[in-house]
């Protein structure tokens, strides 16, 4: 099976590559593209050399399944042409998330919801993925009306420029060197909280703050599930966090709850507190679960539980996730 890698040369386009060589996913032959600068350097998958083609080049090519990480733009541009060639797109980007016509899907949640007729797919914001695989089976047994939200996320986030603002910062702290970095940010990050993630908007809410409302209900298909999120840019590298607080129209059963989400796909329950056990960056890096904990009773209102769920954005949040759809259409025969 030939295989396009959209954003090859990228942060999320590397790690791409590595999903793909670790779940063994049927590549036959990989296509990296990229940006017409990075058009002739080579990328390394498993073992073996492949030069960057460039987007016309890699249409030519034929292949099954394209998956992107290039930026809104570049897939704005792009996907429908590699669409109309017959190749399946899995989308990274916020382009196509919250077009009517295009399925946003997390596979543990609604992989059901695709069909042959589906050529470009959108892989959703890397804050709303870890968070529908954590709240999923819970809404099917007890039924959510509300979640608040708050983040802290880590700076891969944001891409290459802004690690290196971070270690250039941290470099300068503590050597005092005076070897220049990028400002991806407004502010210094490191020993600081950024509360903005995205460009504000007129409702005061960040654009990130947004993708996780809309696109929780669309992923989740209820419009009736009220969301309200707080971003958050912290000084990590290896996984965002998120403390949900989330209002049951049902009673539930915290033993019950530890037992469905143990259960339940792609999650694994770090929850203990006598041994000071929960899910932290540090140990979610580079693991593709959702790992969630912290699981207690909200004790000033009746139906509601608070948990925290971290997970690596550029695997699960982004890499995996494509990854996983890609594995879906090719069990389900789509691909």
């Amino acid at each position: 099976m030939k295989v396009a890698v959209v954003g090859a040369t990228g942060l999320v386009g590397s790690k791409m590559l590595q999903v793909l060589a670790e779940r063994n996913f049927p590549v036959t032959e990989l296509i990296p593209v990229a940006s017409e600068k990075s058009v002739g350097k080579e990328v390394e998958f498993k073992g073996k050399k492949y030069k960057v083609v460039s987007m016309a080049d890699a249409i030519a090519l034929k292949p099954a399944v394209a998956i992107f990480s290039a930026g809104g733009s570049t897939s704005l541009e792009w996907a429908p042409k590699f669409a109309e060639a017959g190749i399946r797109v899995v989308d990274n980007s916020s382009a196509w998330r919250m077009d009517a016509t295009k399925k946003l899907v997390v596979p543990e949640v609604n992989a059901a919801v695709l069909t042959k007729d589906d050529y470009i797919i959108a892989n959703p914001n890397c804050s709303t993925i870890q968070m529908v695989v954590a709240l999923q089976p819970l809404h099917k047994k007890y039924i959510i009306k509300r979640v608040i939200v708050s983040t802290y996320q880590s700076v891969t986030g944001t891409g290459k420029k802004a690690v290196d603002q971070l270690f250039g910062e941290r470099a300068k702290a503590e050597n005092g060197s005076v070897a220049e970095y990028p400002m991806a940010y407004k502010y210094p990050i490191d020993l600081n909280v950024i509360p903005q993630i995205d460009v504000f908007l007129e409702n005061g809410y960040t654009k990130e703050e947004m993708k996780m409302v809309n696109e929780t209900k669309k992923i989740m298909q209820d419009e009736a599930i009220k969301v309200t999120a707080t971003t958050v840019r912290i000084p990590v590298i290896g996984g965002h966090s998120e403390s949900v607080n989330i209002e049951f129209e049902n009673e539930f059963d915290i033993e019950e709850i530890k037992v469905l989400l143990a259960n339940a796909p792609g999650i694994i329950v770090q929850n203990d507190d006598a041994a000071q056990i929960y899910p932290m960056p540090l140990w979610a890096h580079d693991k593709d679960e959702v790992f969630v904990g912290r699981l207690r009773r909200d004790e000033t209102q009746p139906k509601t539980l608070n948990m925290w769920i971290v997970s690596d954005n550029l695997r699960k949040g982004a890499a995996t996730n494509a990854v996983q759809i890609a594995e879906y259409l090719v069990n389900t025969g789509l691909l």
